[in-house]
């Protein structure tokens, strides 16, 4: 494909034209599976996971991740250890989406070195109840003590990695991995 540029670009630009048709091919199959982009959301990472746990993404924002061929519902999660230590949950976390976390089948954690997977953990509901699901249902509420309209959401409370591979029950693993002290 010629293309036409005003700007001088890096060398390595064309090595990526070359690359390109793959990571094509790398978004058809995501878009098979409900990820419309492989590069936002972690989309090609959940794609990664659906696959490996025979799972099939939602392509819906709202609502559960995935589903599998029985019609159980997932909450799916991805980490990158490499930059964080805790998996991100909601950015307006409340009553709504608790009630939602609170009905799917399982969780599935999927923690990642880089684009590295590494290990998958799954987790039920009521494994998450006490640590995570009744604190942010009592902090929600005690933020909105009072208030009748305009409700504020807990913005993005986090699941620690930590506690994950501590308490949920590992089924897919990469290789060894020496926990972090």
């Amino acid at each position: 494909m010629e293309m036409f540029s005003k700007v001088k670009s890096h060398p390595d630009a064309a090595r990526l034209d070359e690359l390109f048709p793959a990571v094509q091919a790398y978004q058809a199959l995501a878009t098979n599976h409900g990820i419309g982009d492989i590069f936002q959301d972690n989309g090609g990472k959940l794609l990664q996971t659906l696959l490996i746990l025979n799972l099939q993404g939602l392509a819906s924002r709202e609502g559960n991740d995935a589903r599998d061929p029985d019609g159980n519902e997932y909450e799916l999660k991805t980490v990158n250890v490499l930059l964080t230590s805790s998996f991100s949950t909601h950015h307006h976390l409340n009553p709504v989406i608790l009630a939602k976390y609170r009905k799917v089948h399982a969780w599935y954690f999927s923690i990642y070195e880089g684009i590295e997977l590494v290990e998958i953990f799954r987790m039920t509901p009521a494994e998450l109840e006490q640590a995570f699901f009744t604190p942010w249902e009592t902090k929600w509420q005690k933020m909105n003590e009072g208030r009748s309209i305009e409700f504020r959401d807990i913005n993005n409370p986090k699941v620690p990695v930590k506690y994950v591979q501590e308490h949920g029950e590992l089924v897919y693993r990469v290789r060894h991995v020496t926990p972090k002290a």
